[in-house]
C-alpha cells in the first residue's frame, strides 16, 4: 500500500513536546498513573498497586483480557466479549476495519474534513471516497440530506465521526438512525469514530447512543485516549458483530499482536471509574469553554469561532489574509 504523508501528525511530532504552551492539543489533559489509582477507595489502593507490580510482562491475550472486553461490551446494548477487540488505540481499530471491509473500487462516503486516516486509508486501498463535507457556510452541521444525495447502491461503508473532530458538530439519536437506515438501505455498514464519546458538555444534553447499539451494519470505535484523558496507554476498541471482530483479530495478528498487560489492567481502571473521570472533564470543558469564548469575544477583529456543542474542538475562522499551515508554523 502506497499511502500520502499524515500531514497533521508530522506538524504535531514537530512541535508538540517542544512548546510552552500546547492550544493544538486534541485531547483532555492527560492523567497520571497515581490520579487513576487516587480513584480507587482509600483501602483499595495498596493492593491495586501491588496487583499492578506484580503483572508479569509476558504476552497478553491478543484481543484484550476478558475483563477488559466484558467491562467494554458492557457500555454497549447486548454486547459481548466476543464482539469487543482491544486495539493499539482507535487509530489501529480504524485501520483494521478499512483493510478487513474494503476492497480496491469500493464506494466509501466519508466525513470531511476529519482526521486525516478515515479518508487517506480508504483512498490508499483503491476506494472511490465520496466526501460528505461539513461547510462553515452551512454551520458546520451535519448535513443529512447531503449524505443521502452520496450514498448508492454502491456504497459499502458510511464514515461517520461524532461528536466531529474538528468542528465539534454532533448528530442526534434520530440523526444517527438516519445515517444507518441510509446504509441499510444500500447494503452498507455505517464505521462511526467514536473519540469524543462521553465528552458530552454539561448543558444537559442528554448523550447519544452508539452506533454499535442501532442494529448488526453499525460498527463503534472507542478509545482511551480522548474522553479518559490516557492517550500514553495507547489503547483503542472495535465493537462490532463476532465475525467481523474475528476477521478484524486475524489481520491484527500481522500487526501489534496484541495489547500491552499494563496498559490493559490500567484501561480497565479507568473504565470502572468512568464517573469521576466525567465529571473532572465537565469541570475542564466548562472552565476552557468560558475562557475561550472570552478570548474570541475580545479579539473578534482576529478570529470567530462556534461554540462546540460536544467533545474538546472547534474549527475557527481568522481574518489575517494567509494560509492556515504559515499561521500555524
Amino acid at each position: 500500500m502506497k499511502i500520502e504523508t499524515f500531514a497533521l501528525e508530522r506538524w504535531m511530532t514537530r512541535y508538540e513536546t517542544h512548546v510552552a504552551y500546547d492550544i493544538a492539543e486534541s485531547g483532555i489533559a492527560p492523567l497520571s498513573t497515581r490520579d487513576l489509582l487516587d480513584l480507587l477507595p482509600e483501602d483499595d489502593r495498596h493492593g491495586a498497586l501491588d496487583a499492578l507490580l506484580d503483572i508479569r510482562l509476558g504476552y497478553s491475550e491478543a484481543p484484550g483480557s476478558e475483563a477488559l472486553r466484558s467491562a467494554l461490551a458492557a457500555t454497549y446494548c447486548a454486547t459481548g466479549p466476543d464482539e469487543i477487540l482491544v486495539t493499539t488505540g482507535a487509530i489501529e481499530a480504524n485501520y483494521l476495519l478499512f483493510n478487513t471491509l474494503l476492497d480496491p473500487g469500493d464506494h466509501v462516503v466519508a466525513v470531511a474534513p476529519a482526521y486525516q486516516q478515515l479518508l487517506s486509508v480508504p483512498a490508499a486501498i483503491g476506494c472511490e471516497v465520496s466526501r460528505w463535507e461539513v461547510r462553515p457556510e452551512d454551520g458546520f452541521r451535519l448535513d443529512l440530506d447531503a449524505l443521502e444525495r452520496l450514498v448508492t447502491p454502491r456504497t459499502r461503508l458510511i464514515v461517520i465521526n461524532s461528536p466531529h473532530n474538528p468542528t465539534g458538530a454532533t448528530l442526534d439519536a434520530d440523526g444517527l438512525r438516519r445515517v444507518y437506515d441510509l446504509a441499510e438501505s444500500v447494503g452498507a455498514r455505517v464505521l462511526s469514530d467514536e473519540a469524543y464519546r462521553w465528552l458530552e458538555h454539561d448543558d444537559g444534553t442528554e448523550p447519544v447512543p452508539p452506533m454499535r447499539d442501532l442494529g448488526p451494519l453499525g460498527i463503534s470505535v472507542g478509545t482511551f485516549s480522548k474522553p479518559f484523558g490516557l492517550p500514553g496507554l495507547r489503547i483503542g476498541w472495535i465493537a462490532a458483530p463476532a465475525d467481523l471482530v474475528a476477521a478484524c483479530w486475524g489481520a491484527r495478528d500481522y500487526v501489534s499482536l496484541s495489547p500491552g498487560k499494563l496498559n490493559d489492567a490500567l484501561a480497565l481502571i479507568a473504565l470502572r471509574h468512568r464517573e469521576p473521570i466525567r465529571a473532572r472533564n465537565r469541570r475542564i470543558i466548562a472552565e476552557n469553554k468560558a475562557a475561550a469564548s472570552a478570548w474570541f469575544a475580545a479579539n473578534a477583529d482576529l478570529v470567530a469561532w462556534r461554540a462546540p456543542s460536544a467533545g474538546l474542538l472547534t474549527m475557527l475562522a481568522y481574518s489575517p489574509d494567509m494560509p492556515s499551515l504559515p499561521l500555524a508554523n
